[in-house]
């Protein structure tokens, strides 16, 4: 199910499963839709072939973005680079940016700031304060890329998809027999004093860790396939076996702290259910 060559995408996101997208895509049955309650940057999404997609996340800010690329492409492309220039690469002009973004209601240009912010800001951290405020700090990077290519390549994928800003309960409840669900939520932290809940307003609980799980159980008991990323700890190994899923242990390389250079392996896993 994953292309011979593989699909970047245009977004920086921590997290994000491009490295992954072929082991993932392998452990996804075929069907007439993939669902995605949490798509993030689109990589399994960019690297799948499936008839149909509902793409849904939590951060509306994120479906706007794809909403309009999918409605406008090359138009919309060329707006966004207009942002991409060394006077705007600088730290003042960083903070004047992110403060339009927040107080904005003009969508394609929220949409279009979005963009910049992520290729500008700290590791491209998408983080929100409690209020809903974006507040990711400047990256300080020599020469932000804009991603043309894999914009325009995301623009060609997004035909066949329908974008929607939904919390996941709602995106899988539209799940029917012949789809295909993958789940990538915010992990469970590796430490107790590990967060990754900064994502979007509101965080991801251990208890919506549970309901996801019992959810996806229930989802397979109608003959629909469900697969869950995680980290490989002993709350979600007891959580995915509990509920009846099948997994898939690896390591997989990832930064553990915000110093960088500082990396290592980590263990994870895919929880299959159906």
């Amino acid at each position: 199910m994953i292309h011979d060559q593989y699909s970047r995408p245009f977004l920086k996101w921590p997290g994000g499963k491009y490295r992954l997208a072929q082991r993932i895509c392998e452990s996804l049955a075929p069907g007439k839709r993939l669902i995605e309650p949490f798509v993030g940057s689109g990589a399994v999404f960019l690297n799948s072939r499936y008839p149909k997609y509902l793409l849904a996340d939590g951060n509306s800010h994120l479906i706007r973005l794809y909403q309009t690329l999918q409605a406008e492409g090359e138009k919309f492309i060329a707006f966004c680079e207009g942002f991409f220039t060394p006077e705007n690469n600088n730290e003042t002009v960083y903070y004047d940016m992110r403060t339009v973004f927040n107080e904005t209601a003009d969508a394609r240009l929220k949409s279009a700031l979005f963009l910049y912010l992520n290729r500008h800001c700290y590791n491209g951290l998408c983080r929100y304060n409690s209020r809903g405020i974006f507040n990711s700090p400047f990256g300080r990077y020599k020469q932000p890329y804009f991603p043309r290519h894999e914009m325009q390549a995301f623009h060609r994928r997004a035909t066949d998809a329908v974008f929607t800003s939904s919390q996941y309960t709602e995106t899988l409840d539209r799940a029917r027999r012949g789809d295909v669900v993958y789940c990538d939520p915010p992990y469970i932290p590796l430490s107790r004093t590990a967060s990754f809940t900064d994502y979007f307003a509101g965080g991801f609980s251990e208890q919506d860790q549970i309901d996801l799980a019992r959810q996806a159980a229930r989802l397979a008991t109608r003959g629909i396939h469900v697969v869950i990323s995680n980290h490989n700890t002993p709350f979600t190994r007891e959580l995915y076996v509990d509920a009846g899923a099948t997994m898939r242990r690896f390591k997989v390389q990832r930064n553990i702290s915000c110093r960088g250079g500082e990396r290592t392996r980590v263990g994870e896993l895919l929880a299959v259910f159906g």
